[in-house]
């Protein structure tokens, strides 16, 4: 029964985000404001930055859960980091796909090695190696253990990520929300953008729902602890 209600509960959520996702994309379509300087292009912003967000959230709560897990050794701190990891894996390839489109019209390039999306393909290629370790590992705790150990150093990179525009010569913009001005964003714009981030966050926490709780459903139980193989 508590795996079935799990269940609906992810479900419920993801289906949730996903309409206000879609909700976002007509707002995207048909009512916000073109941008005066980058014209259509500019739409791109809708996607990649609550993009961008949720992919920070889901590494974030990927250490956190691994943090736990090296203090605890608890099976569920262990799952909400995998699934969570998972999340920001696939946010992420959304935000580096996105964000290189935009780059073309804007910088003529898809891709520069300017700091904020050099630290940032470093973050997603971090994660990638967090279960490429944890798979590789024939001791399944003393995989487990290190890849936490990976998890937690990589998102040290999070912050460094946010004000490396400010710290660095970037052609990458300042925030335009998270600043000490306060939003510098036209107000149906801002609208805008957070409905969309609200649909990503929420759809996000109904994958993660349902990846937790597939995660679990799959893992002995207390009574069935796994199986230790020597390294």
């Amino acid at each position: 029964m508590g795996s079935k209600s799990a269940t609906i509960g992810g479900v419920a959520f993801a289906a949730t985000g996903a309409a206000i996702v879609l909700a976002a994309h007509w707002m995207v379509a048909f009512w916000v404001p073109t941008e005066a300087s980058m014209g259509l292009v500019q739409r791109i912003f809708y996607v990649h930055v609550p993009a961008a967000w949720t992919t920070f959230l889901a590494f974030g709560l990927a250490a956190l859960a691994s943090a736990a897990y090296l203090w605890l050794e608890d099976e569920r701190a262990d799952a909400a980091a995998v699934a969570a990891a998972e999340g920001g894996l696939v946010f992420g390839a959304i935000m580096l796909v996105s964000g290189p489109l935009w780059g073309r019209i804007a910088w003529g390039t898809y891709w520069t090695w300017e700091p904020r999306l050099t630290l940032t393909l470093l973050l997603w290629f971090t994660y990638l190696g967090y279960f490429l370790l944890r798979n590789s590992v024939r001791d399944v705790r003393r995989g487990r253990r290190l890849a936490a150990v990976v998890a937690v150093v990589g998102a040290l990179n999070i912050p460094l990520i946010h004000v490396s525009v400010s710290w660095f010569r970037s052609l990458h913009p300042e925030a335009v929300v998270l600043n000490p001005e306060g939003p510098t964003l036209h107000p149906d714009m801002l609208v805008t953008l957070l409905t969309s981030l609200g649909g990503f966050t929420i759809l996000f926490l109904g994958l993660l729902w349902l990846r937790y709780s597939a995660e679990m459903a799959g893992r002995p139980s207390d009574a069935e602890p796994a199986e230790q193989t020597p390294a």
